[in-house]
């Protein structure tokens, strides 16, 4: 691994003449960063300067090992100036460790206004000013990195520290902000709460335990997350003697107490106390969407009115199963145009080009629709069940619900416009613990009954288990498992920075994935892309790199969301086929984490005679493949005696336009339009014209060899099996 450089980075470092901050100064110094050594050179208290400043000494030593660096004697209450020495020495400032700090430990009641107001001068508002001072240099150049430094006083409090306490704990709410706000100016703020021996912890803890605490344990985690190829921002990390966790808030699942509307008291409160303060259920902040979102929306769900129109007392805070599984439900009609799908091909990231206009242009010969657009049929329909209410489920809130896995199958051609209609049956509840998970089966038909698809969700309700269910199911449909080898294929495509804003046009208008703030509060550095997003382009991924781009020879997919993505990431679908089986895994490049898993596409090659799923299609060679299919169930004899595999290669305009198998050795025999796995006898390549001319009679196969019209590829002798079938078809 290669080391992480500072070269013509600039770190301002306060409070680094002695402990924790000489270590962070040394060490980005020995990185090839220029470094501003800032140190008052005071007592821990905070009391006038030292006689021998401590930056000289820093300074000295970067300096005899070969670095950069000056010194700089301001209080942080000075923060501009601390900062000017960074500007007018080295041109600019990248990195701000705000590390100063001091002591004034006293019990509260003894505490005085002096102690308090100084302790928080210098840790809070001295990190206030100093970042302050940094922050128009981190934006006009679009790059800036801040630590905060916070302790374990700050998140869980410490007896005689109320003042020190207390800044620390600002200085975390401090760096949230700021990560928030620097976000989209690639400025980022972490917070580090660190335990190392120093001047400031010396009568804090034994000696015993200091000996054992050095800050070089401390150094690597805050060099790290001051490193240009470190994203994390807006967290907190604990570390000490070469231990480091990373802190997150957490909530219980709460008590909505509006469903007592009429007699919401602190009577009622106390009732419901061990219910609001079961940790059981607790939500860790990030897997809920927003809480806030979460209040305002099971405000929704008031009590309702029994048939002698009072309201109901009854109310229960567990999912309730035998109400729930096999509950059938009619769905949203789904209305849409070409428009739509169009809309969705860009969504999922298609591009303008040979391969893929069919997908976005209407007037193309062959208009095709991307077969995971078929799961827009029912997504709404069963999302918004959650609004209106499952039986059973009344205790979940809409913002509980996590997309977990998701599979669909295609069974019918899918029409360029159209309604179509949704049925969703809960098939299964699981109890899995800290959650439960709903499996809902949705069918889609056409107006006329015509069956068209089929999607599973698989719901992951956070916090909603421990109701007692079972533990597994087998109604869900599995993922698949790929093979253990190098992938066959890799594709590799770097997602828009635009990306969520341009898929949740498909209808998931989630501001999750549009609104920074939003997100910042669910727990994500910025707007996440949807999983279905990153499912539809690895489908796309798949159809390109085995089924060339033939929309018809989808059949199903499955896969499971691991991990979020961020838009402008780069997906890396990686791509293992096994007959008529294609495995996938999506990864991120920049991260190296598995977004999507267990995944898998099937792509037809039974005895499927439709002559396209999900493209329109007005080539002449589909419906007499169809007819020959037909006649071939009629006539087993003639099938019998030719028994041979022939791959016919159908062109349009010089291009491949279809591919059908007539597979005469499996019983019965089998024509289809898709690919086929094993090897062929014949493989031949004829135009669709002149296809349909030969089939009818109007032209001699014999004649259209010698003419170049049918090009055989395999022992010619075996096409006059074909013979006895094509005399039957002319009959047409």
């Amino acid at each position: 691994m290669s080391l992480l450089r500072f070269d013509g980075r600039v770190v301002v470092i306060t409070g680094a003449g002695r402990g924790l901050g000489r270590e962070y100064a040394l060490e980005f110094a020995r990185r090839g960063a220029k470094v501003v050594v800032n140190d008052l050179g005071g007592s821990m208290d905070g009391g006038g300067k030292g006689v021998n400043k401590a930056a000289d000494d820093v300074v000295s030593e970067i300096k005899s090992n070969g670095g950069l660096a000056i010194a700089n004697y301001d209080s942080v209450e000075n923060g501009e100036r601390i900062v000017k020495t960074a500007v007018d020495n080295f041109g600019r400032v990248d990195v701000l460790v705000n590390n100063a700090g001091i002591l004034r430990d006293r019990s509260f009641q003894k505490m005085n206004d002096v102690d308090w107001d100084l302790v928080l001068k210098v840790h809070l508002s001295g990190a206030f000013k100093v970042t302050k001072a940094a922050w128009p240099y981190f934006k006009q150049q679009k790059y800036g990195r801040i630590i905060m430094t916070s302790s374990g006083a700050g998140v869980y409090g410490n007896f005689g520290q109320a003042n020190y306490s207390a800044a620390k704990l600002g200085l975390l709410g401090l760096s949230n902000t700021l990560a928030i706000e620097g976000q989209r100016h690639n400025i980022f703020c972490n917070t580090v709460a660190p335990v190392a021996a120093s001047r400031l912890t010396e009568n804090v803890m034994p000696k015993e335990v200091l000996d054992s605490l050095h800050p070089k344990y401390i150094a690597p985690v805050v060099v790290y997350l001051c490193h240009e190829s470190c994203d994390e921002n807006g967290s907190i990390f604990e570390t000490a003697a070469g231990w480091t966790s990373r802190l997150r808030w957490q909530a219980t699942k709460g008590v909505q107490f509006r469903k007592w509307e009429d007699s919401f008291t602190a009577d009622t409160v106390r009732d419901h106390w061990s219910e609001l303060s079961d940790w059981d259920a607790g939500i860790p902040r990030g897997a809920l969407q927003e809480t806030v979102m979460e209040v305002t929306s099971s405000i929704k769900d008031l009590p309702k009115t029994n048939e002698q129109g009072t309201k109901s007392s009854e109310s229960s805070n567990q999912i309730n199963p035998s109400k729930t599984i096999g509950y059938n439900f009619e769905g949203q009609d789904f209305s849409y145009t070409q428009k739509d799908a169009i809309l969705y091909a860009l969504g999922i990231g298609t591009k303008v080009n040979e391969a893929s206009l069919k997908y976005l242009y209407e007037g193309h010969e062959s208009f095709s629709i991307l077969p995971t657009f078929a799961i827009m049929f029912a997504q709404n329909s069963i999302f918004d069940r959650f609004t209106i209410g499952i039986p059973g489920l009344e205790c979940v809130s809409p913002t509980q619900i996590l997309h977990g896995e998701q599979y669909l199958e295609v069974f019918a051609p899918i029409p360029a416009q159209g309604v179509m209609k949704n049925k969703g049956i809960v098939t299964d509840v699981v109890d899995k613990g800290k959650g439960a998970l709903l499996l809902i089966d949705a069918d889609t038909t056409d107006l006329d009954g015509k069956l068209i698809c089929k999607n599973q969700f698989s719901i992951f309700l956070n916090g909603a288990g421990g109701f007692g269910g079972k533990r597994k199911t087998d109604k869900a449909i599995p993922l698949g498992t790929r093979p253990n080898r190098a992938p066959d294929k890799i594709i590799e495509e770097k997602t828009s920075p635009d990306q969520a804003a341009l898929y949740r046009l498909n209808g998931d208008l989630n501001p999750l994935h549009i609104d920074a703030g939003f997100a910042s509060v669910a727990g994500f550095q910025k707007p996440i892309l949807h999983g279905l997003c990153s499912y539809g382009l690895a489908v796309r991924h798949v159809l390109e790199a085995f089924a060339g781009n033939d929309v018809s020879l989808f059949k199903c997919v499955k896969a499971r969301f691991n991990r979020p993505v961020l838009p402008g990431q780069t997906l890396a679908t990686e791509m293992w086929k096994e007959n008529n089986r294609v495995h996938f895994l999506v990864k991120v490049k920049e991260t190296g984490e598995s977004a999507l898993t267990g995944g898998y596409v099937d792509l037809r090659t039974q005895n499927d005679v439709s002559p396209s799923v999900g493209s329109v299609s007005d080539l002449k060679s589909d419906i007499i493949f169809q007819e020959i299919a037909k006649r071939v169930q009629d006539m087993p004899q003639v099938a019998k005696q030719v028994s041979e595999i022939f791959i016919w290669n159908i062109t349009k305009d010089g291009k491949n336009a279809a591919t059908w198998v007539m597979n005469f050795k499996a019983a019965p025999a089998q024509i289809y339009h898709g690919l086929f796995d094993g090897k062929s006898d014949v493989q031949l390549t004829i135009s669709d014209d002149d296809f349909a001319a030969m089939a009818t009679g109007q032209l001699n196969s014999q004649q259209a060899f010698l003419q170049g019209k049918l090009k055989i590829k395999g022992n010619i002798m075996l096409t006059q099996k074909l013979g006895k079938l094509f005399n039957q078809i002319s009959k047409l």
